[in-house]
């Protein structure tokens, strides 16, 4: 069993990748990296948000600076297995993620019943300040289905394939299921390549080579600016 990360500190870039290009692909990624223990998972997440939307907003805004809250699963949990409180912040381009393990229960009545944690450590308050100074609550569910792989050479070189996004701002516990109106059209795969400095050669060459570039994806943002502009006429505005 691998040693659970609490604090993670990297470049994350973001891919969107077809089902043509995705077999190519891994036909060079399958002699540089090696798939995780976990093979092909599935992740459920909470995001949590103001009541007017004000953090989502402030990233599609794209500062200098921002910041996220989530309750992450692998898999549809119960009350007593494993999940993850994560603050997620992004500066200059770099991606800071602050992390603690408890299980569902507690991590429940943390965030929507304002009792305390009782492990006390630097990441604990920072999720308590975080809570208190913004206040979220529960709005999104997401949920997808992972392909991860590190680097032979250097295991901090990650790349994931996600698939069947799907979300719902409805049912918004982890423990519901992981059901919910997908987000992508089918044979798309949303690759991350996560690394802690520069990009190996060999992945460079690759992406060229396949003439796959960045691009920048949100999923929490882009299932949010989808709804507003199935909403527009009603409530909502940008």
């Amino acid at each position: 069993m691998s040693k659970i990360q609490s604090v993670f500190k990297r470049f994350e870039k973001k891919y969107m990748i077809p089902e043509e290009k995705y077999d190519a692909l891994l036909d060079v990624l399958n002699e540089h990296m090696t798939v995780d223990e976990y093979g092909v998972h599935t992740i459920c997440n909470i995001y949590y948000d103001t009541e007017h939307d004000e953090l989502i907003r402030n990233s599609l805004d794209k500062p200098i600076y921002k910041e996220k809250l989530r309750l992450r699963s692998y898999g549809v949990p119960s009350m007593d297995s494993k999940v993850f409180l994560e603050i997620k912040k992004k500066f200059k381009g770099i991606v800071y993620k602050r992390r603690m393990v408890m299980n569902l229960k507690t991590a429940k009545e943390f965030t929507e019943e304002g009792i305390p944690l009782r492990e006390q450590t630097q990441i604990s308050n920072e999720l308590t300040y975080f809570m208190e100074f913004y206040q979220p609550i529960p709005k999104l569910f997401i949920a997808y289905d992972r392909f991860a792989m590190f680097g032979n050479e250097d295991s901090e070189v990650r790349i994931t394939f996600d698939s069947n996004i799907r979300s719902r701002d409805y049912d918004l516990g982890l423990e519901y299921g992981d059901y919910g109106e997908l987000l992508l059209e089918e044979n798309y795969h949303l690759m991350e390549i996560k690394i802690a400095g520069a990009m190996p050669l060999w992945l460079s060459a690759l992406l060229n080579d396949l003439e796959i570039y960045p691009t920048s994806f949100s999923k929490y943002g882009n299932i949010y600016k989808k709804r507003l502009q199935e909403t527009k006429g009603g409530i909502l505005y940008v």
